[in-house]
């Protein structure tokens, strides 16, 4: 979004900038060096086009008759007489060819050309004439340096070519249509931001309880839960002035250029008060001071001080809002996030289920649904998707409906849109050998197989072979609600639901495969975190070993050692074994009583290549496997996890008789 176009349909001056004088007295001196131009390319044109020739050869020219328009430059101050003319190239005397000659002729030779041969006289060009032929190149180009360069700098008011200049954009209600009603899903972090538009257009309403605003809020929350959406809501909202930034805008290639615009867009903000100021991405230049490899006079600390100072610093007065966000905000400087800078943290988390239902109505609005659809049935099918995700999902599904050509977007192309939002898009195209798919059926069967029999596992939503992502295989499992903490008994049953691919690869093939790298890392990666964050073992304790190493900065963490003793980093890689190795008993006991039911459900998967959570459900309870029929064109809305619904385009046709397939066929043995 920018600042608003003038009815002149000229880009109007911001606050605080210097007016620009209308231009339009600069089309006459570019006319005068237009025409200028145009004399010298006609003079130049046409002293290309004459020939020079020699003395001699001008007076048999002269004494044969030939000469045609002959004309002397008299001009008293030129040594050398100019003669022009023409003579004929042919005998037809049709073709004259223009000549030029220079040459000194005595008093008796002009009489004889002026009398005899018809020659006349012409004053030559005059002094201010040549002059502005030779200074018209050197005119040309101190307009052009002036246009270019000396009105830059004077526009710009201070700094060469605006380099100090802030680059916060003006918003205006006519240019951003956003409001409230169009942000969903974070209702609490709404009715905290909306407090400040009730302050802008009612100040009296706070002011006489004693209340003050709070001269600053932090949105914080993961990527894509609108926090960029609720800022932009605010400025549809509100009355006031609203300067929009990002982070990186105060970063440039000149030493002191961040601090110079941090000060200008303050300078802009006070005579625009009252007014909100909206900084994206904060965490560009509000990291931690003294953290960087270098030392500390570097260009972002720099432009951190000056923030801080005006944010609240001696110079500072009521009356500007500051609004920032990031999704980083252990990284901010301490001295940033205090109150007096930034008095409130408005936390927008992923939304829970009623909240990814009102987000996907909202985008709903813009897409062609089936009558058919049930929002809530997708909503509860999608934990933790974040907004954007869920726009995504929506727009994916038009794509894929569009594509199939069809009128509206079904249930089928909702749920589609939402497995290849979250595990990427199938890849039927891929050429897998006989006994890759073979390995990999084995593989997601003991995934599935472990994670139906384990009691505290997420129920099983798919089960396929078929290459999604980057992923050979995928076995798929949806939360029946929104995760808010992670236990104990849940962490050991996943990492053992993460074991079985590979025990069951080795139980059916006799071999192994690169293919559990991905099972292993996430095996290690949670049992890691058992032991030295959420204090789950008996032999450690309830004790913290080492910060969380998702966000690493490098000159900090170089010059840290471990907050532990050698001794102690044994006994914690012995305890994470310890859980992984118990996670991988587990899944073997279950794998050797369970054989028949896995071999079932890869044999199932090699004939129809995806499988449904209750399918696989049903071979573990029952021993038997029952294709799918195809699916109505109205289901009942299912709950949780089982709110997904078979693919028609991967259910193939039931054969006529497979053995140890059907309704009635006993489990392989």
């Amino acid at each position: 979004m920018s600042e608003d176009l003038s009815p002149q349909g000229n880009r109007g001056n911001r606050p605080g900038e210097p007016k620009i004088p209308n231009q339009n007295w600069l089309i006459w001196p570019a006319l005068i060096l237009l025409g200028l131009a145009l004399i010298i390319w006609n003079r130049q044109s046409r002293g290309l086009a004459e020939k020079t020739i020699a003395p001699q050869v001008f007076f048999q020219l002269v004494n044969s008759n030939l000469v045609r328009d002959g004309v002397i430059e008299n001009n008293p101050q030129q040594i050398l007489e100019v003669v022009r003319g023409s003579y004929p190239s042919d005998s037809s005397g049709t073709n004259l060819v223009p000549f030029r000659v220079e040459m000194r002729v005595t008093p008796q030779k002009l009489d004889n050309l002026y009398e005899v041969h018809g020659f006349r006289s012409v004053e030559r060009s005059g002094n201010w004439t040549t002059f502005l032929m030779s200074a018209a190149p050197l005119i040309l180009g101190g307009v052009l340096i002036w246009f270019i360069f000396l009105r830059q700098i004077k526009a710009a008011g201070k700094g060469a070519l605006s380099f100090g200049k802030s680059k916060a954009r003006l918003l205006t209600k006519d240019r951003n249509k956003t409001t409230f009603k169009d942000v969903a899903g974070v209702e609490e972090a709404k009715d905290e931001v909306s407090e400040l538009v009730e302050f802008l257009r009612d100040p009296k309403k706070f002011q006489k309880l004693g209340g003050r605003i709070p001269k600053g809020i932090l949105m914080v929350g993961p990527p894509g839960t609108g926090k960029t959406l609720l800022a932009k809501a605010i400025a549809g909202e509100a009355d006031a002035s609203f300067f929009s930034i990002s982070g990186s805008d105060f970063v440039e290639m000149f030493v002191g250029v961040g601090a110079s615009r941090v000060r200008d867009m303050f300078e802009q903000a006070r005579k625009n008060t009252p007014c909100l100021i909206f900084i994206d991405e904060i965490d560009a230049v509000g990291r931690s001071r003294g953290h960087g490899l270098g030392g500390g006079n570097d260009e972002r600390e720099q432009t951190l001080n000056a923030l801080l100072v005006e944010m609240d610093g001696f110079d500072t007065q009521e009356g500007i809002i500051i609004i920032a966000a990031t999704n980083r905000p252990d990284v901010l400087d301490p001295a940033l996030l205090r109150p007096g800078r930034f008095d409130r943290q408005v936390t927008v988390n992923l939304p829970d289920v009623r909240g990814r239902e009102a987000i996907l109505k909202v985008h709903a609005k813009n897409v062609k649904l089936d009558g058919a659809v049930d929002l809530s049935v997708i909503a509860r099918g999608t934990p933790g998707f974040s907004g954007a995700e869920l726009a995504n999902l929506l727009n994916e599904a038009a794509l894929l409906a569009a594509r199939t050509g069809k009128k509206s977007i079904g249930m089928n192309e909702l749920e589609e849109a939402r497995d290849k939002v979250r595990w990427g898009r199938e890849r039927r195209s891929m050429a897998m050998s006989e006994e890759e798919k073979t390995g990999t059926a084995w593989h997601e069967a003991g995934h599935a197989v472990v994670n139906v029999v384990l009691k505290h596992t997420h129920p099983l939503h798919k089960v396929t072979i078929i290459p999604r992502g980057q992923a050979l295989g995928a076995t798929m499992y949806l939360p029946k609600e929104d995760i808010h903490n992670r236990r104990f008994k849940e962490l050991n049953d996943i990492i053992a639901v993460t074991m079985a691919g590979r025990i069951a690869e080795q139980m059916f093939t006799d071999d192994i495969s690169s293919g559990a790298s991905g099972d292993i890392q996430q095996a290690t990666s949670m049992a890691k975190a058992m032991v030295m964050h959420w204090g789950m073992s008996d032999q450690l304790g309830m004790v913290l070993y080492g910060e969380s190493q998702e966000y690493v900065f490098l000159g900090r963490d170089m010059m840290r050692s471990k907050e532990y003793s050698e001794q102690t980093a044994l006994r914690i890689d012995a305890e994470v074994k310890r859980i992984i190795d118990v996670g991988f008993k587990t899944a073997n006991d279950i794998l050797t009583e369970y054989r028949d039911k896995v071999e079932l459900v890869a044999r199932a998967l090699l004939e129809y290549e995806t499988l449904e959570g209750s399918q696989v459900a049903d071979i573990v309870r029952t021993g038997t496997f029952t294709p799918h029929s195809p699916r109505p064109d109205k289901p009942e809305p299912p709950s949780g996890a089982q709110a997904a619904t078979p693919l028609p385009e991967v259910i193939k046709p039931v054969p006529p008789k497979l053995p140890g397939f059907g309704s009635a066929a006993p489990a392989a043995a």
